[in-house]
Protein backbone atom coordinates (compact mmCIF):
# COMPACT_ATOMS: atom_id res chain seq x y z
CA UNK A 1 0.00 0.00 0.00
CA UNK A 2 3.43 2.30 0.82
CA UNK A 3 3.98 2.19 -3.23
CA UNK A 4 0.18 3.05 -4.05
CA UNK A 5 0.45 5.86 -1.47
CA UNK A 6 3.44 7.20 -3.20
CA UNK A 7 1.85 7.63 -6.29
CA UNK A 8 -1.30 10.04 -5.09
CA UNK A 9 -0.48 13.62 -4.16
CA UNK A 10 -2.16 15.39 -1.74
CA UNK A 11 -3.46 18.36 -4.43
CA UNK A 12 -4.92 14.95 -6.77
CA UNK A 13 -6.59 14.14 -4.01
CA UNK A 14 -8.47 17.42 -2.77
CA UNK A 15 -5.66 18.15 0.04
CA UNK A 16 -3.42 21.03 0.78
CA UNK A 17 -0.05 19.89 0.16
CA UNK A 18 1.25 22.09 3.25
CA UNK A 19 4.89 21.93 4.87
CA UNK A 20 7.99 19.82 4.49
CA UNK A 21 7.56 16.41 2.46
CA UNK A 22 9.56 13.59 2.69
CA UNK A 23 7.64 12.02 -0.73
CA UNK A 24 5.46 13.45 -2.81
CA UNK A 25 2.67 11.20 -2.30
CA UNK A 26 0.09 10.78 0.53
CA UNK A 27 0.87 10.52 4.18
CA UNK A 28 -0.48 7.91 6.11
CA UNK A 29 -2.90 10.31 8.53
CA UNK A 30 -4.16 11.71 4.89
CA UNK A 31 -4.70 8.48 3.63
CA UNK A 32 -6.61 7.51 7.21
CA UNK A 33 -8.52 11.11 6.64
CA UNK A 34 -9.58 10.24 3.01
CA UNK A 35 -10.70 7.03 3.38
CA UNK A 36 -12.76 7.05 6.98
CA UNK A 37 -10.56 5.01 9.16
CA UNK A 38 -7.33 5.41 11.68
CA UNK A 39 -4.01 6.15 11.11
CA UNK A 40 -3.07 3.23 13.48
CA UNK A 41 -5.12 1.08 11.07
CA UNK A 42 -3.28 2.13 7.91
CA UNK A 43 -0.09 1.61 9.94
CA UNK A 44 -1.16 -1.93 10.72
CA UNK A 45 -2.36 -3.02 7.08
CA UNK A 46 0.56 -1.93 5.99
CA UNK A 47 3.00 -3.94 8.42
CA UNK A 48 0.93 -6.76 7.84
CA UNK A 49 -0.89 -7.03 11.54
CA UNK A 50 -4.16 -6.51 10.37
CA UNK A 51 -6.38 -9.68 9.20
CA UNK A 52 -9.60 -9.33 7.68
CA UNK A 53 -10.26 -5.92 6.77
CA UNK A 54 -14.11 -5.55 5.78
CA UNK A 55 -15.16 -4.71 1.80
CA UNK A 56 -15.99 -1.68 2.89
CA UNK A 57 -12.74 -0.84 4.24
CA UNK A 58 -10.96 -1.73 1.24
CA UNK A 59 -13.07 -0.08 -0.85
CA UNK A 60 -12.71 3.31 0.97
CA UNK A 61 -9.01 2.47 0.55
CA UNK A 62 -9.34 1.64 -3.32
CA UNK A 63 -11.43 4.97 -3.37
CA UNK A 64 -8.81 7.18 -1.45
CA UNK A 65 -5.89 6.54 -3.22
CA UNK A 66 -7.72 6.61 -6.91
CA UNK A 67 -6.71 2.76 -7.79
CA UNK A 68 -8.18 1.55 -11.47
CA UNK A 69 -10.75 -1.48 -11.71
CA UNK A 70 -7.94 -4.25 -12.10
CA UNK A 71 -5.99 -2.81 -9.08
CA UNK A 72 -9.02 -2.35 -6.97
CA UNK A 73 -9.74 -5.75 -8.07
CA UNK A 74 -6.41 -6.93 -7.03
CA UNK A 75 -6.88 -5.59 -3.23
CA UNK A 76 -10.07 -6.61 -2.97
CA UNK A 77 -8.10 -10.10 -3.37
CA UNK A 78 -4.89 -9.31 -1.33
CA UNK A 79 -7.60 -8.63 1.66
CA UNK A 80 -9.19 -12.23 1.06
CA UNK A 81 -12.27 -10.77 -0.47
CA UNK A 82 -14.27 -11.20 -3.55
CA UNK A 83 -14.05 -8.48 -5.48
CA UNK A 84 -18.09 -6.62 -6.39
CA UNK A 85 -19.88 -8.16 -8.92
CA UNK A 86 -22.59 -6.27 -11.11
CA UNK A 87 -24.86 -7.44 -8.67
CA UNK A 88 -23.69 -5.02 -6.21
CA UNK A 89 -23.93 -1.32 -5.65
CA UNK A 90 -21.18 0.07 -7.85
CA UNK A 91 -18.93 2.19 -5.23
CA UNK A 92 -16.07 2.62 -7.80
CA UNK A 93 -15.52 6.59 -9.19
CA UNK A 94 -14.06 6.89 -12.39
CA UNK A 95 -11.21 9.03 -13.04
CA UNK A 96 -13.35 11.37 -15.04
CA UNK A 97 -15.27 11.57 -12.06
CA UNK A 98 -12.19 12.60 -9.93
CA UNK A 99 -11.23 15.19 -12.68
CA UNK A 100 -14.72 16.80 -12.20
CA UNK A 101 -13.79 17.38 -8.72
CA UNK A 102 -10.82 19.21 -9.15
CA UNK A 103 -11.85 21.19 -11.28
CA UNK A 104 -14.90 22.26 -8.92
CA UNK A 105 -12.76 22.60 -5.92
CA UNK A 106 -14.45 25.82 -5.06
CA UNK A 107 -17.89 24.55 -5.20
CA UNK A 108 -19.47 21.89 -2.98
CA UNK A 109 -19.70 18.65 -3.77
CA UNK A 110 -20.18 15.22 -2.86
CA UNK A 111 -20.66 12.15 -4.71
CA UNK A 112 -22.91 9.12 -3.37
CA UNK A 113 -23.54 5.79 -4.83
CA UNK A 114 -27.11 4.35 -5.79
CA UNK A 115 -28.40 3.89 -2.10
CA UNK A 116 -26.58 7.15 -1.49
CA UNK A 117 -23.71 6.35 0.80
CA UNK A 118 -21.25 9.08 0.66
CA UNK A 119 -18.25 8.06 -1.13
CA UNK A 120 -16.76 11.53 -1.52
CA UNK A 121 -16.85 14.85 -0.92
CA UNK A 122 -14.45 17.81 -1.58
CA UNK A 123 -13.69 20.45 1.08
CA UNK A 124 -16.16 23.05 0.17
CA UNK A 125 -18.45 20.41 1.15
CA UNK A 126 -17.33 19.23 4.44
CA UNK A 127 -17.31 23.60 5.38
CA UNK A 128 -21.02 23.58 4.25
CA UNK A 129 -22.10 20.28 5.53
CA UNK A 130 -20.37 19.46 8.45
CA UNK A 131 -17.02 16.94 8.31
CA UNK A 132 -17.81 13.66 6.75
CA UNK A 133 -14.34 12.40 7.49
CA UNK A 134 -15.98 12.17 10.98
CA UNK A 135 -18.93 9.75 10.25
CA UNK A 136 -18.77 6.06 10.38
CA UNK A 137 -20.59 2.73 8.89
CA UNK A 138 -24.19 3.89 8.45
CA UNK A 139 -23.35 7.35 8.95
CA UNK A 140 -22.57 7.92 5.83
CA UNK A 141 -25.25 6.79 4.46
CA UNK A 142 -27.88 9.85 3.35
CA UNK A 143 -30.85 7.61 4.10
CA UNK A 144 -29.78 6.23 7.46
CA UNK A 145 -28.99 9.63 8.62
CA UNK A 146 -32.42 11.49 7.55
CA UNK A 147 -34.28 8.59 9.54
CA UNK A 148 -32.44 7.21 12.12
CA UNK A 149 -29.33 9.84 12.65
CA UNK A 150 -28.53 13.28 13.14
CA UNK A 151 -30.39 14.23 9.68
CA UNK A 152 -28.40 17.15 8.29
CA UNK A 153 -28.14 20.99 8.06
CA UNK A 154 -30.88 21.41 5.28
CA UNK A 155 -34.00 23.40 6.77
CA UNK A 156 -37.83 21.82 5.54
CA UNK A 157 -40.97 22.78 6.44
CA UNK A 158 -43.45 20.21 7.34
CA UNK A 159 -44.63 19.78 3.79
CA UNK A 160 -40.96 19.70 2.58
CA UNK A 161 -40.12 17.23 4.87
CA UNK A 162 -42.49 14.62 3.87
CA UNK A 163 -41.67 14.99 0.40
CA UNK A 164 -38.09 14.78 0.72
CA UNK A 165 -38.47 11.43 2.82
CA UNK A 166 -40.93 9.92 0.49
CA UNK A 167 -38.67 10.93 -2.36
CA UNK A 168 -35.34 9.31 -0.62
CA UNK A 169 -37.35 6.26 0.52
CA UNK A 170 -39.09 6.01 -3.37
CA UNK A 171 -35.46 6.21 -4.35
CA UNK A 172 -33.80 4.10 -2.31
CA UNK A 173 -36.55 1.20 -3.25
CA UNK A 174 -35.45 1.71 -6.77
CA UNK A 175 -32.27 0.78 -5.78
CA UNK A 176 -32.65 -2.29 -4.40
CA UNK A 177 -35.11 -3.63 -6.83
CA UNK A 178 -31.80 -2.84 -9.11
CA UNK A 179 -29.76 -4.89 -6.82
CA UNK A 180 -31.47 -7.36 -5.28
CA UNK A 181 -28.05 -9.63 -4.53
CA UNK A 182 -26.75 -6.67 -2.56
CA UNK A 183 -26.53 -7.91 1.41
CA UNK A 184 -25.17 -4.25 2.53
CA UNK A 185 -27.94 -2.55 1.11
CA UNK A 186 -30.28 -5.59 2.20
CA UNK A 187 -28.90 -5.05 5.96
CA UNK A 188 -29.45 -1.32 5.53
CA UNK A 189 -32.58 -1.38 4.66
CA UNK A 190 -33.66 -3.90 7.19
CA UNK A 191 -32.41 -1.75 9.68
CA UNK A 192 -34.12 1.41 8.64
CA UNK A 193 -37.38 -0.79 8.52
CA UNK A 194 -36.78 -1.63 12.28
CA UNK A 195 -35.63 1.84 13.63
CA UNK A 196 -37.75 4.13 11.72
CA UNK A 197 -41.76 3.55 11.69
CA UNK A 198 -41.61 6.76 8.70
CA UNK A 199 -39.58 4.57 6.85
CA UNK A 200 -41.15 1.52 7.37
CA UNK A 201 -44.74 3.36 6.43
CA UNK A 202 -42.84 4.75 3.13
CA UNK A 203 -41.55 1.31 2.35
CA UNK A 204 -44.49 -0.55 3.02
CA UNK A 205 -46.33 2.11 0.25
CA UNK A 206 -43.81 0.37 -2.26
CA UNK A 207 -43.54 3.32 -4.45
CA UNK A 208 -40.68 3.79 -6.81
CA UNK A 209 -39.23 7.23 -7.50
CA UNK A 210 -36.21 8.84 -7.69
CA UNK A 211 -34.95 11.52 -5.46
CA UNK A 212 -34.09 14.88 -7.41
CA UNK A 213 -32.81 18.38 -7.80
CA UNK A 214 -34.46 20.73 -5.14
CA UNK A 215 -33.76 24.04 -3.38
CA UNK A 216 -32.18 23.88 0.08
CA UNK A 217 -31.75 26.29 2.82
CA UNK A 218 -28.58 25.25 4.41
CA UNK A 219 -28.37 26.33 8.43
CA UNK A 220 -24.69 26.85 8.88
CA UNK A 221 -23.52 26.98 12.51
CA UNK A 222 -20.89 29.80 12.13
CA UNK A 223 -22.45 32.06 8.44
CA UNK A 224 -26.21 31.41 9.31
CA UNK A 225 -28.78 30.10 6.27
CA UNK A 226 -27.60 29.91 3.20
CA UNK A 227 -30.27 29.50 0.14
CA UNK A 228 -28.90 27.01 -2.63
CA UNK A 229 -29.77 25.26 -5.78
CA UNK A 230 -28.77 21.49 -4.81
CA UNK A 231 -28.49 20.11 -8.80
CA UNK A 232 -28.09 15.69 -8.43
CA UNK A 233 -25.65 14.76 -11.54
CA UNK A 234 -25.88 11.39 -12.78
CA UNK A 235 -23.02 9.55 -14.54
CA UNK A 236 -22.80 7.73 -17.68
CA UNK A 237 -22.21 4.16 -17.48
CA UNK A 238 -22.32 4.08 -13.33
CA UNK A 239 -24.66 4.40 -11.29
CA UNK A 240 -23.26 7.04 -8.97
CA UNK A 241 -24.64 10.87 -8.03
CA UNK A 242 -22.92 13.79 -8.10
CA UNK A 243 -24.42 16.68 -5.52
CA UNK A 244 -23.39 19.75 -6.43
CA UNK A 245 -24.87 23.23 -4.34
CA UNK A 246 -24.47 26.37 -5.69
CA UNK A 247 -25.87 29.86 -4.83
CA UNK A 248 -27.44 32.37 -7.07
CA UNK A 249 -24.44 35.18 -8.34
CA UNK A 250 -23.82 38.55 -7.05
CA UNK A 251 -26.81 37.53 -3.68
CA UNK A 252 -25.70 37.33 -0.26
CA UNK A 253 -25.43 33.65 -0.16
CA UNK A 254 -22.80 33.62 -3.09
CA UNK A 255 -20.84 35.94 -0.63
CA UNK A 256 -21.75 33.10 2.30
CA UNK A 257 -20.74 30.69 0.11
CA UNK A 258 -17.81 31.80 -0.87
CA UNK A 259 -16.58 32.79 2.55
CA UNK A 260 -17.19 29.30 3.68
CA UNK A 261 -14.95 28.11 0.94
CA UNK A 262 -11.78 30.20 1.33
CA UNK A 263 -11.97 29.50 5.45
CA UNK A 264 -12.99 25.96 4.79
CA UNK A 265 -13.11 23.26 7.10
CA UNK A 266 -10.48 23.79 9.94
CA UNK A 267 -12.31 27.09 11.02
CA UNK A 268 -16.14 26.38 10.72
CA UNK A 269 -16.99 22.78 11.51
CA UNK A 270 -18.89 22.24 14.71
Amino acid sequence: MRLRRDRVSPEAAGLPAGGHRRAAGLRREELALLAGVSVDYVTRLEQGRAAHPSAQVVEALARALRLPPEERAHLFRLAGLVPPGPDTVPAYIPPSVHRLLDRLAGTPVAVYDAAWTLLLANPPYAALMGDPSRWRGPERNGVWRNFVGPGSRARYTPEERRAFEAALVADLRATAARYPADRTLARLVAELRARSERFAELWQADAVGRHEAARKVVDHPRVGPLTLDCDVLGVAGSDLRIMVYTAEPDTPDAERLALLTVLGTQELVE
